[in-house]
């Protein structure tokens, strides 16, 4: 078949692309494959499983309890609380696994299915097809005491909270007005109470949770309100989560973004001068913007870039044994304290910085790193394979590598998801990433024409 799992999980339409009889078929595999050490144990496996706010939520969350507990799985049910907290609570707990029900970013329509390894780790590809595989393979019956159980994990919130609080190490964010943008997600609750029991003013918008408001109009994907919000207020700072609250976007006292680039840019200035930065060293992807790199060479940072995806920078954090990396999306992973991108930590730690230092998100923002300005053209209709192999194409981007002359870049990327090449170019003006990117997009719809 197919295969099932994406870059973050199986993520679909709910109800036609992630229906009850796949949750239940799906948790059912990776209760067989991700038990097996309990079983050769002799005991039955634990599993946590937590949701965002979306309604499907429910019945996706009941048919993957009820595959699990079938398949002799004790299952912990934290609720509804973001991705990293149930990737926390599953080492915390030293559950054998975890499964997130969540779509992240994606409209409330979507919804999907994401499984933790023990430890709050992510699947390894491997894992991820010998589950795909356990979907097809007849299993004995599991009955009598051998059945599991379902549970409600009723201090979830709690620990997590105490947990994140924890990482500061008694920095109180006391003085600081701060906009919390909650998409209407899974962070609606915890975030706020992390923030307030932290010092901070709190002023909430994105907190109420239908069932069917995620990601709509608010969050990180959608930053207007929480701009207005955050002028409106004459607050410090504002921060944006996501759906599933695994990402955070910051908003300056101006209204100002702050994206993941320039978020990494201080936190990794401010570690390094603290010795917390592991053998110097951010780990980005490619996507991230050149004035970040050149910002870490001032400052005597090591930078690793890795292909696109949070999954990849976690590969490097754990390979390298580095402590900070992310997206410019805003995935940021603080290692010591995460197994995977936490908004709220991110947020809690940035806000953490503003106190410290004594100025503003602005000032620090504005000093962390020069914007090249950066261009993305995307080709559609193409033959993606041949990127890395036409010799044409090749040369032209060697010509606008030499126009740039050190002061900027050219990035050409396969989609992983669609017959599409993106065309990303970076330069010292806006005019001039536009005019050479176009340049480059018009060769790759020649060259790579199917």
């Amino acid at each position: 078949m197919a295969r099932l799992f994406g870059t973050d999980g199986v993520r679909g339409l709910a109800g036609v692309d992630i229906t009850a009889d796949l949750a239940l078929n799906l948790s059912r595999a990776a209760a067989f494959v991700l038990g097996d050490s309990a079983r050769a144990q002799g005991r039955h496996a634990t599993a946590v499983i937590a949701r965002d706010s979306r309604v499907s939520g429910d019945f996706i969350g009941a048919a993957v309890a009820a595959g699990l507990a079938s398949a002799g799985v004790h299952v912990l049910d934290a609720g509804v609380v973001p991705t990293p907290a149930a990737a926390y609570l599953v080492a915390d707990l030293r559950a054998d696994f975890g499964v997130m029900i969540s779509a992240s970013h994606n409209p409330a329509a979507d919804n999907g299915i994401k499984f933790f390894a023990a430890g709050g780790e992510k699947l390894s590809d491997e894992l991820q097809n010998r589950i795909e595989a356990a979907m097809d393979q007849e299993h004995l019956p599991v009955t009598g005491r051998d059945v599991g159980n379902i549970s409600v994990l009723a201090d979830a919130e709690e620990r997590y909270t105490q947990h994140l609080l924890s990482t500061l190490h008694g920095q109180s964010l006391k003085g600081l007005r701060i906009v919390l943008d909650c998409a209407h997600g899974a962070a609606s609750q915890v975030s706020p109470a992390v923030f307030a029991q932290a010092g901070a003013e709190v002023v909430v918008i994105g907190n109420s949770p239908d069932g069917f408001n995620i990601n709509d109009g608010v969050g990180s994907t959608h930053l207007a309100q929480l701009q207005q919000k955050v002028v409106a207020t004459g607050a410090d700072l504002g921060i944006a989560h996501d759906g599933d609250a695994d990402r955070c976007l910051a908003i300056d006292g101006a209204g100002r973004v702050v994206d993941g680039d320039k978020i990494m840019a201080i936190l990794a200035v401010a570690m390094n001068e603290r010795g917390e930065l592991a053998k110097n060293t951010l780990a980005t992807t490619v996507m991230s913007n050149l004035g970040l790199k050149l910002a870490m060479q001032r400052n005597g940072i090591e930078l690793v870039q890795t292909a696109v995806g949070d999954r990849y920078v976690l590969q490097a954090l754990a390979e390298g044994g580095y402590t900070l990396g992310g997206e410019q999306s805003g995935h940021v992973v603080m290692s010591e304290y995460a197994t995977t991108g936490d908004g709220v930590l991110t947020g809690l730690h940035l806000a953490a910085e503003v106190v410290r230092s004594g100025k503003s998100l602005g000032e620090l923002a504005d000093a962390s790193m020069t914007v090249y300005p950066q261009i993305l053209v995307n080709v559609s209709g193409v033959d993606c394979a041949k990127v890395a192999s036409d010799e044409q194409l090749a040369r032209a981007v060697a010509e606008a590598e030499a126009e740039l002359a050190g002061k900027g870049r050219v990035l050409l990327r396969p989609s992983g998801t669609e017959p599409c090449v993106r065309v990303m170019v970076e330069a010292a003006t806006a005019e001039k990433a536009e005019t050479i990117a176009n340049q480059l997009a018009e060769v790759v719809k020649t060259r790579l024409a199917v």
